[in-house]
């Protein structure tokens, strides 16, 4: 089973990594993009067969050590 996990900076924390790609957007005259939020993925291969069992060991991973929770919000996919 794979776990695919979507971090991003909760509402109404500065971007400044966002505010420089819109910039950058900008400057090169991409000026459709309204703004610009950037996050990161993590793809875990995980041996667990249990969904259940899964989400709970991936959750417990993302609230420890993979997300910042005071700023960050995750989301997790299994496949």
């Amino acid at each position: 089973m794979k776990a695919i996990i979507n971090i991003s900076l909760k509402a109404g924390v500065l971007d400044s990594q966002g505010k420089a790609v819109h910039h950058a957007l900008d400057s090169l005259h991409f000026s459709g993009v309204k703004d610009v939020r950037v996050g990161k993925q993590i793809l875990l291969e995980l041996t667990e067969t249990d969904r259940d069992k899964a989400m709970s060991e991936v959750t417990k991973m993302c609230e420890e050590i993979l997300a910042n929770t005071v700023i960050e919000d995750y989301k997790i996919e299994l496949i």
